[in-house]
């Protein structure tokens, strides 16, 4: 029973909407976070904690940890394990951790463009993305369709 219970839970995961490597698919972004990671970790960080703590609050703890110890990776791999539980995305604990500590610019900007292809406009924030979201009466994180029906 616990083993289709396992594989009922991992086949209703999602994939992630662009892959882990696909970091220049969105040049700016993946330039910002090469240079300075804590603005775009900031950004995410605003929004996975559905704005309890700011972009600028996030990005500075980040910067502070990656300055003293060299590893604000640690702290950007628990923001993608919250991320993938809130939008049940495929993965588990111990690949966030290997992929931030390994390729924290690939980590950061697939979870950027992860919460941007979900209809988050990245540079305003939780707030301003809630409050635009509700006046277009769209549900905040429900994925963003292209295209439509056609006749």
């Amino acid at each position: 029973m616990e083993a289709q219970h396992l594989h009922a839970k991992h086949g209703t995961e999602e994939e992630w909407s662009t892959g882990f490597c696909d970091c220049f698919s969105d040049c700016k972004n993946c330039c910002i976070t090469c240079w300075c990671p804590c603005i775009t970790f900031g950004q995410v960080a605003d929004i996975v904690d559905q704005g309890t703590t700011s972009c600028g609050t996030a990005g500075a703890l980040y910067a502070l940890l990656s300055a003293l110890t060299g590893c604000g990776c640690i702290y950007s791999c628990f923001y993608r394990q919250k991320m993938r539980a809130q939008y049940n995305l495929r993965g588990s604990d111990c690949g966030d951790c290997l992929k931030h500590f390994f390729c924290e610019v690939c980590a950061l900007t697939q979870q950027y463009r992860e919460l941007k292809n979900r209809g988050f406009d990245m540079t305003l924030g939780w707030a301003a993305n809630a409050e635009r979201q509700q006046n277009q009466g769209v549900a905040m994180g429900a994925p963003v369709f292209q295209g439509g029906m056609t006749r």
